[in-house]
């Protein structure tokens, strides 16, 4: 049982510590940046060989146009950006490690200016430049280590409590951990990303407007307890703080 204690250390210390940008906030990353990188322009050509590209030049000039400014706003040059439209009625956008950013055109219907455009390419720039794929993955890593080293001590000790163990341990890391860590992701993610719009020169009270739209558009969202992303009301509320500050500099 003492090599598994010194393993499971081993592979916690092996990890390294980051930060988040514009948050500060402290992060355990088991991934390098070149690795994360790698599987996001692998995701990323696997995604376009069955996404179906808009032919609208407007609007991806548009998207394309908007996605420069908040490049620029990103600096992050080891990043090779792309912006891609997708004719796709899926109220969605995405940005893959290194700066691989598509927008569905079921989103673009949505909103009302730029401003607002500018808002959810900026979140999920600001999920990439965060590195939260990477952490998710490293939480992930860490939760499987611990759980491992729960079973083979239950095996030695206590095996008819093995199954218990492995139910209730994973009912534990998706509702008090990886959920939480996933709602943690969307806030930061808007906290950076109103920073990138703000930056990149769009009207940051924007921002709030196009939450609004969501939130009237969801209707009856889920508890924010069950759900991976913020309750509408919450994360409007913090977004209108993040403005508060920026304004106030």
């Amino acid at each position: 049982m003492k090599f598994f204690y010194l393993a499971l250390v081993a592979f916690l210390l092996s990890g390294c510590m980051g930060k988040a940008p514009i948050t500060n906030r402290d992060q355990i990353l088991l991934m390098s940046p070149s690795e994360e990188i790698a599987l996001g322009t692998q995701g990323y050509a696997a995604f376009l060989k069955t996404a179906k590209l808009s032919t609208d030049r407007v609007q991806v000039a548009r998207v394309r146009s908007i996605g420069q400014k908040i490049a620029i706003a990103a600096n992050k040059p080891n990043y090779k950006w792309e912006f891609n439209v997708v004719d796709d009625k899926q109220i969605n956008a995405f940005c893959m490690p290194g700066g691989k950013v598509v927008v569905y055109t079921g989103i673009l219907d949505l909103v009302k200016n730029d401003d607002q455009l500018a808002t959810i390419m900026s979140h999920e720039v600001a999920h990439a430049l965060a590195r939260h794929g990477a952490e998710r993955m490293s939480h992930q890593k860490i939760s499987s280590g611990v759980q491992l080293l729960g079973n083979l001590i239950l095996g030695q000790t206590a095996p008819q409590y093995t199954n218990t163990f492995n139910t209730a341990y994973g009912y534990g890391t998706k509702y008090g951990v990886m959920l939480p860590y996933s709602r943690s992701h969307e806030y930061e993610a808007d906290e950076i990303g109103v920073h990138l719009m703000y930056k990149a020169g769009y009207n940051i009270q924007e921002a709030v407007n196009f939450w609004k739209i969501m939130k009237a558009m969801k209707g009856n969202a889920p508890t924010e307890f069950l759900s991976t992303h913020p309750n509408d009301d919450n994360r409007i509320l913090k977004i209108a703080q993040t403005i508060k500050k920026i304004e106030k500099k």
